[in-house]
């Protein structure tokens, strides 16, 4: 079991630790309600320092970056982000992923702790015949999530940076919490605004103590992994591992919208043919309409009580106070509005499919 830098902090906060992805990390400090609502209304900051970070450098950085992922690397200029996916040979998703171009010829990877491994091996196997400089970082990298309404106003005495400019999925390499050299990134995984703050293991422990400083006045938390959870579910953002793995396709799971054939990648000619001809199965979200809580791995029913498919991601939602989860379902059940059960242990439960995100923030 790996540790964070700062698993001692959380330990002496009085975290509830869990493994998770093979790392020791804080799941709940005060209750997932109170840490989720802190982050819809005011600000909190999460430790996913777990998260695995890749550099890819040199004059063919960009050749292997637009092999092994589905979305157009081309457009990333020096500053911006990008949402990915790294598809397999075999029509399912190796990860998903956040791309940054750094400089020029440098970017950087962020990818998913439990993935960590395989996603370096599946790259690496791609570049032996592409030859790009590859160094993975992960463990000498530390990641803080500062989300919420709040955040910019309480992070800002710590920067010399004007946080309010930076646009969503935009980033800035400046000084941030008495460090320098800091990335500052306007994403995060909660719909509820912030920031990611990417910064050496050695440096992390000053970082956290100034932003719980900072961010005092304005009700700042320490938010574990249990709340980011519901936030993202909200939203309708994929888990990986849940909603999407390696036998689930981009078009199945809805990340069509990173998806282009602008390029050739990694089975590129079959995810276009899976685009003309359509899905078998769609990734749904819905809400319960009667009492009860949808979990992973239980029965998507049509109205008659046959099996359509299986919930991937559910929780009681702390901001609408009602069930509400992600699945996948035959396509033809697809729709918005259509009426389908969950199966709850031996009871048939109503619910509806609906658009995302279902947390409008207002």
């Amino acid at each position: 079991m790996k540790n964070t830098a700062l698993t001692k902090t959380h330990e002496a906060l009085g975290a509830k630790m869990v493994p998770f992805a093979g790392y020791n990390m804080p799941v709940s400090y005060e209750g997932v309600n109170i840490e989720h609502e802190t982050v819809r209304k005011a600000v909190g900051v999460f430790d996913v320092s777990h998260m695995g970070e890749f550099l890819i450098e040199g004059p063919k950085a960009l050749e292997l970056i637009q092999k092994v992922t589905t979305n157009d690397a081309s457009k990333l200029t020096v500053g911006k982000a990008q949402y990915s996916c790294m598809p397999n040979e075999t029509g399912g998703i190796v990860d998903d992923l956040i791309i940054y171009r750094i400089k020029d010829e440098t970017y950087l990877l962020v990818v998913n702790a439990s993935n960590i491994d395989k996603d370096w091996e599946h790259i690496s196997m791609y570049n032996k015949a592409i030859g790009a400089e590859m160094r993975n970082i992960s463990d000498d990298y530390s990641l803080l999530a500062i989300q919420g309404p709040k955040a910019v106003e309480a992070m800002q005495s710590l920067t010399s940076v004007d946080l309010s400019s930076i646009k969503f999925y935009n980033f800035v390499v400046g000084d941030f919490a008495g460090v320098e050299h800091v990335i500052i990134s306007a994403t995060g995984y909660t719909g509820s605004g912030g920031f990611e703050i990417y910064c050496k293991n050695s440096e992390v422990q000053q970082v956290w103590d100034k932003v719980l400083e900072a961010g005092a006045d304005y009700g700042i938390k320490p938010i574990g992994l249990a709340a980011r959870d519901t936030l993202r579910l909200e939203m309708g953002y994929c888990l990986y591992g849940n909603d999407i793995d390696d036998t689930t396709s981009p078009f199945e799971a809805g990340l069509g919208w990173i998806t282009k054939f602008t390029k050739e990648f990694v089975n590129s000619e079959n995810f276009a043919k899976e685009k003309a001809e359509g899905s078998k199965r769609k990734l749904i979200a819905f809400q319960m309409e009667e009492r009860g809580i949808p979990r992973a791995g239980y029965p998507i029913l049509d109205t008659d009580g046959n099996e359509i498919g299986k919930v991937t991601s559910g929780t009681m939602s702390p901001s609408l106070s009602k069930g509400i989860g992600l699945g996948y379902v035959t396509t033809e059940f697809s729709k918005v509005d259509t009426p389908i059960h969950i199966k709850i242990r031996k009871n048939s439960v109503l619910a509806t499919v609906v658009k995302l995100p279902f947390y409008k923030n207002t």
